[in-house]
């Protein structure tokens, strides 16, 4: 029987759809904020991406201070902040401003990918694959400028000096795993789109973790994406704004918004079969919540998640808060049968 409690969080792309405004898409993230804030979910995590006209995270520092202001108790952060686009000073001053401005409420998760487009990522820094390269060099700064014995240095950052702003290594290869694991940092896996390094990922950040001050053992975090209505073919003619996304991605296609939702055609369903597509999508549970809690429990029992993070794109805001609010029933049901499992022991 598994007995391992688990979170869950937002992951918001901002994703402008067809006929909304980016100032909407802004204002839908908050009522999305607001929904987890109350239903129990822990965080709602921006993710950074740049020159994608459908997605409005550009700037992940904004939207989160943006966010923390409309919530009171959920927790707030980048999922993430790529970190070979920016000077690690300056993150460290942006975090640490955020981390005064709400206390014992920011994170501050970061990535070595450029959340772009080669072009784009040049265009960002030109020397962005040098910048890569020193990605653990720079997560050691961050920590550096964040910590109390910083305050002798002649290189300051005095607004994160002693700052509760804890740090997240992302990844979506083995490479990020062994660093977590040595930096004895939480890890978070970008399985709701890279799916194939999952398991050997966690494997090996959980065998080679070292405890550090902050965090005495490995926690992970998992992402899926999640589509859920009243019935399994409503929630797969919602899938259908996000199946075109995922096929626009794949084939170096740019679109403008995400396309309101179609029926599910037999068309649609070979193209859900495609060998690329069912690897980027192996991780999205689409139904009724019944048919998604059965599949959210068979991947916490193949994962053992301390948290899961979860992406869900539709072209309705409403469908989108709807969705959210049955997951977050799924995950009560889920952990009350876990906390029955103990009284049963």
């Amino acid at each position: 029987m598994n007995t391992k409690k688990t979170a869950w969080s937002v992951l918001e792309l901002a994703t402008i759809a067809q006929g909304n405004t980016i100032a909407q898409t802004y204002k839908n993230a908050v009522a999305l904020a607001q929904l987890a804030e109350a239903a129990g979910g822990r965080r709602m995590w921006f993710a950074e991406h740049h020159n994608m006209p459908a997605i409005a995270s550009s700037a992940p520092q904004i939207l989160i201070g943006h966010i923390a202001q409309a919530t009171s108790t959920l927790r707030v952060g980048s999922g993430g902040i790529m970190l070979p686009n920016h000077s690690p000073f300056i993150i460290a001053e942006q975090f640490g401003t955020l981390g005064n401005l709400f206390p014992g409420r920011i994170d501050l998760g970061l990535g070595r990918a450029p959340g772009t487009d080669q072009e784009t990522a040049h265009a960002i820094k030109p020397e962005f694959i040098q910048a890569s390269h020193s990605f653990p060099l720079d997560v050691d700064a961050i920590q550096t400028y964040f910590s109390i014995e910083n305050k002798a240095a002649r290189v300051r950052v005095t607004q994160a000096e002693g700052v509760d702003v804890p740090i997240f290594i992302l990844g979506s290869s083995t490479s990020s795993a062994h660093l977590a694991a040595r930096k004895g940092l939480p890890y978070a896996f970008a399985s709701h789109f890279s799916t194939v390094q999952l398991h050997e990922a966690l494997r090996i950040y959980r065998e080679e973790f070292q405890a550090s001050e902050s965090w005495q053992k490995p926690y992970v975090i998992t992402g899926i994406n999640v589509f859920i209505a009243d019935t399994d073919s409503e929630a797969e003619n919602l899938y259908t704004s996000h199946l075109k996304m995922v096929v626009n991605i794949l084939t170096g296609m740019t679109t403008e918004y995400i396309e309101p939702p179609v029926e599910m055609t037999p068309g649609l369903r070979e193209t859900m079969r495609h060998p690329r597509v069912v690897q980027m999508a192996r991780y999205t549970f689409i139904g009724s919540k019944e048919t998604v809690k059965e599949q959210v429990q068979q991947f916490l029992k193949q994962t053992e998640a301390d948290e899961l993070i979860v992406a869900t794109n539709t072209y309705d805001i409403a469908d989108r808060l709807k969705s959210f609010r049955l997951f977050a029933e799924i995950m009560a049901e889920i952990m009350a049968e876990i906390n029955e499992g103990y009284r049963d022991m």
